[in-house]
């Protein structure tokens, strides 16, 4: 069937399946938006609220594999619509939450059915471009939605809130939601695993779980309970002895949930550490550009949002540029080139302070958004290529769980660095400064300047350490084994 499909039906189900990802990467970023009044409306404070969306992070993360095989086997066009379904019915119910374990549990249905878009439509495009050239530009066009509905989101959410109140952002959903619904149902064909499962591997998918909801709540949780605290320490017990159990699972499940087969391949393995490595420095440094830009530049949170609009644009377009190397160059060259160019944009942020302007945050975003794009392509297409047809589903979702966890653990990571470099900077600048004068108002002065000098102090080392670690990562890029034929098909060594 999909040989035979016409160029100009592929480009539409593309275009349907953008349409679904971005919605639910706009829910996330909205959502996040929505806090304060959410707090205000249930009485709660900034703890309680964290929960939410922790609670949605935990969730997604648990159920991205299990879908990532009930899709290879079910059907993927099932499970696509019934996870978007599912999302848009927790979308409504969220909207009239009552309280916060209202809000929680809504969030969490929204969680599991969202986490059912991402393996199933990377699945759906991998099988519908057959084309390896073609394939390469469908995955990057809708990587680089993917991406770009993060900027976005706060752009759509800033005005619904404020005139429409927290509610809206979760009806919003529903017209967009239907519509993207009855595309996917008229334009998106059926595709399942020629190997459908007999067995489903049930103890596999809930000691993964049980793994995963330990690790990300840790990720989470940690600055605030501390990270040798017994919560924490009870967490990292939990996550190491149910992931022991869940190899040992899977080593011996005819049909594992996530075969150890996967990792037996070199190029699927370091394209994963790849994007791990980018995606957690990313994602570590981008979480604290906000609180820069409104702290220190006095921006609004609506003209923060279109710090971000740059981001969108460089990956739409490096996105696509970046697949069409597919067959020309080796991906490792891609890759590396892409991770190399990120991770200059982080090395600019560097030169960030209390007078910069609006340019001096738009260019590094520009620069990293664009190396960021420019290998996403290469990077699917490896992952997606690597493995069998009927395993595309569960591995796309390993990907897609790499990159969540990527992201929690950089913002943990990230937020760390910032607190303990402060930390040392307000010692440090204590111990070197002389006061002339003891008059209250200038010691309060010098203070606060002292703390102001550390705080930018400590941005400087989060982009330094992300600038590095993206810096590794491009030299992994280039041990990804790949060798290719005078068809320009890829082969992948072990």
């Amino acid at each position: 069937m999909f040989e035979n499909m016409k160029g100009d039906l592929r480009w539409l189900i593309l275009l349907t399946l953008m349409i679904g990802t971005s919605l639910g990467m706009l829910d996330q970023t909205i959502v996040n938006l929505a806090f304060p009044k959410i707090m205000n409306d249930f009485s709660i404070t900034l703890t309680e609220v964290s929960w939410i969306a922790t609670a949605y992070i935990l969730a997604n993360a648990v159920f991205v594999p299990v879908w990532g095989k009930l899709g290879d086997t079910m059907g993927r066009k099932k499970i696509y619509i019934l996870g978007f379904s599912i999302f848009i019915v927790g979308s409504i119910l969220a909207a009239f939450a009552w309280n916060l374990n209202s809000m929680i549990f809504f969030r969490i249905i929204q969680a599991i059915a969202s986490s059912a878009n991402y393996p199933t439509a990377m699945a759906i495009l991998t099988v519908t471009f057959r084309d390896a050239k073609e394939r390469a530009q469908a995955l990057g066009i809708w990587s680089a939605s993917f991406a770009a509905a993060s900027v976005f989101g706060p752009l759509i959410g800033g005005p619904l809130i404020d005139t429409f109140g927290w509610r809206s952002v979760f009806l919003v959903n529903l017209p967009v939601g239907i519509i993207a619904l009855f595309m996917a149902i008229s334009f998106v064909p059926e595709s399942k695993s020629e190997r459908p499962t007999a067995n489903f591997d049930i103890w596999g998918a809930l000691t993964l779980g049980i793994a995963l909801s330990a690790l990300v709540l840790v990720l989470n949780q940690g600055i605030d309970w501390g990270w040798t605290s017994n919560a924490s320490l009870i967490c990292y017990a939990v996550m190491l002895i149910f992931a022991y159990i869940f190899y040992r699972i899977e080593q011996n499940h005819p049909e594992p949930i996530v075969d150890p087969k996967f990792f037996a391949h070199s190029a699927f393995v370091t394209t994963l550490a790849n994007n791990f490595v980018v995606f957690m420095g990313m994602m570590g440094c981008l979480f604290i550009l906000p609180n820069f830009a409104q702290t220190f530049l006095g921006y609004t949170a609506t003209q923060t949002g279109y710090l971000f609009m740059p981001m969108a644009v460089a990956m739409m377009i490096s996105a696509p540029l970046g697949a069409s190397f597919v067959g020309k160059v080796q991906p490792r060259y891609v890759i590396a080139l892409s991770t190399l160019v990120a991770s200059f944009g982080l090395f600019l942020f560097m030169g960030l302070d209390a007078r910069s302007s609006a340019l001096d945050i738009i260019v590094p975003i520009f620069v990293m958004a664009s190396g960021m794009g420019f290998g996403m392509a290469q990077r699917t297409t490896i992952i997606s290529s690597t493995v069998p047809e009927h395993e595309i589903g569960a591995a796309s979702s390993v990907l897609s769980l790499a990159r969540s966890v990527a992201g929690a653990f950089g913002i943990a990571l990230f937020a760390t660095i910032q607190k303990d470099a402060m930390e040392n900077a307000v010692i440090s600048l204590s111990q070197n400064t002389i006061i002339n004068s003891m008059t209250p108002s200038v010691i309060q002065q010098v203070i606060a300047l002292i703390y102001m000098k550390a705080q930018i102090i400590s941005y400087h080392t989060v982009f330094f350490w992300g600038f590095v670690i993206l810096l590794i990562g491009s030299a992994l890029a280039l041990t990804i084994n790949v060798k290719e034929t005078k068809t320009g098909k890829e082969v992948f060594e072990d």
